[in-house]
C-alpha cells in the first residue's frame, strides 16, 4: 500500500504554463504518466504541456478528468487563491510546492482548510512520492525504490540524502512526504505518523525535523502514546544560534524553546533512535 498517492491517483498541475510547473510537470508524467490528467492556468485554457491538457479553471479540470489532487507551482502572492479554488473544486488531496506565501494568508487557509474534505500537504514543501507509483513534486524519483519504510520531513534535501542511503542499503519506502518547514502548515508530523502507523505494509518510519517550533515534541509524544512502529530520526541544526533564522521561515529557535537538544531529548524519550547525521539512519532501523 501507500499513503496519500498511488497508482490511482489523478493529478492536475496549477500553475502548469509556468517555468517551475513545466519543468516539474515533465519529470513527473517521465516518472508515472497515467497519473498527471493535466493542468491549470487561468487564460490558457486549451493549450497543451507535455502531452497534457490545460484548463483555465480548477473545476473544469475536475469535470474533464476526473481529478483527484493536485500541486500548485503557482506564485506566492497567487498560492493562497490556487489552494481555495482547488478546496473549493472537490480536490481531495493539495500539495503546495510554492514558497513565500504570507503568513497571514496561510492562516486563513488554514481555517478554511480545516472543515472541508481536502487535505494540504506544504506549502513550501517538496511534495511526495510513492516509489513506482506516483510523484507529486519534485523530489527525485531515481532515489527512491518501493519497499516498507515510511519517510516523512520537514526538509527536501535532506529527504533526498536519506531516502538514497535507504535506497543503496536495500530498504525500500512506501511513501516519502515532505510537509514543509514554514509556521503554518497543512499537514504535521502526527498527520503522518497516523497514516504510517495504519498502513500495513510501513513497518518502519523515518523522521526527519529541526530546529524551531515544537512539531517534533507533538511527534515524540504521539510516538510514545501510539506507535507500534520502529521509528529512527534526525534533527537538524544543533549549531543553530538562538533568534535567528536557519533556512525554513520556521526554522528559529526562541525563549530557548525550539532548540535541537530539546527534540532530541524528547525523541528518544519516546524510544525514537535519533541519528548524528543522516547516513546513520539505515544502520538505526536494521
Amino acid at each position: 500500500m501507500a499513503i496519500l498517492a498511488d497508482s490511482n491517483t489523478r493529478l492536475i498541475v496549477q500553475g502548469i504554463t509556468g517555468g517551475e510547473g513545466s519543468f516539474h510537470t515533465q519529470q513527473m508524467v517521465e516518472y508515472a504518466p497515467e497519473t498527471i490528467v493535466g493542468g491549470v492556468t487561468p487564460g490558457k485554457g486549451g493549450e497543451w504541456v507535455h502531452g497534457k491538457p490545460v484548463f483555465d479553471t480548477v473545476e473544469a479540470a475536475v469535470d474533464a478528468t476526473g481529478a483527484n489532487a493536485s500541486v500548485i507551482f503557482v506564485p506566492g502572492r497567487f498560492a493562497a487563491d490556487a489552494i481555495y479554488e482547488a478546496v473549493d473544486a472537490g480536490i481531495g488531496l493539495i500539495v503546495c510546492i510554492t514558497e513565500h506565501i504570507p503568513v497571514h494568508d496561510m492562516m486563513r487557509v488554514y481555517d478554511y482548510i480545516k472543515d472541508t474534505d481536502s487535505r494540504l500537504v506544504g506549502p513550501n514543501c517538496p511534495g511526495l512520492l510513492t516509489p513506482g507509483q506516483a510523484k507529486i513534486g519534485i523530489m527525485p524519483g531515481y532515489i527512491a525504490t518501493p519497499g516498507y519504510v515510511g519517510v516523512v520531513s520537514k526538509s527536501g534535501t535532506l529527504t533526498y540524502e536519506v531516502v538514497y542511503a535507504l535506497t543503496n542499503e536495500g530498504m525500500g519506502q512506501t511513501t516519502c512526504i515532505g510537509i514543509g518547514g514554514d509556521p503554518i502548515i497543512g499537514t504535521n508530523f502526527v498527520d503522518v505518523l497516523q497514516m504510517f502507523e495504519d498502513d500495513p505494509q510501513t513497518e518502519k518510519v523515518v523522521l526527519i525535523g529541526e530546529i524551531g517550533g515544537r512539531a517534533e515534541v507533538d511527534a515524540a509524544d504521539f510516538i510514545k502514546a501510539n506507535m507500534t512502529k520502529p521509528v529512527a530520526a534526525f534533527i537538524a541544526g544543533k549549531s543553530a544560534p538562538e533568534g535567528t533564522r536557519m533556512g525554513h521561515a520556521g526554522a528559529i529557535v526562541e525563549g530557548g524553546e525550539g532548540t535541537a537538544a530539546e527534540k532530541i531529548e524528547a525523541l528518544e524519550e519516546a524510544g525514537v533512535r535519533v541519528a548524528s547525521n543522516p547516513e546513520e539512519i539505515p544502520a538505526l532501523l536494521k
